[in-house]
């Protein structure tokens, strides 16, 4: 049997200091609710702020970083985007002309408002329909 010195052990073995079960370890911590009301405060300043200069400066991105107005579209896409590419099985000369036409006309405004050019220095094909 240990011999009783009257010395109270060390703080991290006393049992009338532990904590009991489900007890948290910091009773005061944060106020019910205060991570959600941030939150809330939070969206609804940059809510108000993007109300105020939103297409300004998404304008403004788009211009002097393209690459990080591009990478903010991909992130608002779905990540599952289920596209038919190959929506003809063996399409004519004609048919992958007007296809080629249609792509850089819709790729066309984008390249241009960019300053990037083609494989070939120019600002892309001719189009002549």
């Amino acid at each position: 049997m240990a011999e009783d010195t009257g010395e109270k052990p060390p703080a991290h073995l006393r049992d009338d200091l532990k904590f009991k079960p489900g007890q948290s370890g910091n009773p005061a911590g944060q106020p019910k609710g205060a991570r959600s009301k941030l939150g809330e405060a939070f969206l609804e300043a940059l809510h108000a702020d993007f109300n105020k200069h939103g297409v300004a400066v998404i304008a403004a991105v788009r211009r002097k970083k393209p690459e990080q107005y591009l990478r903010v579209v991909a992130s608002i896409l779905p990540k599952d985007l289920n596209v038919n590419i190959n929506n003809l099985e063996n399409p004519t000369d004609d048919q992958l002309i007007e296809r080629i036409r249609d792509l850089h006309d819709a790729i066309g405004p984008f390249l241009a408002a960019t300053g990037t050019r083609g494989a070939d220095g120019g600002a892309g094909p001719e189009t002549t329909h």
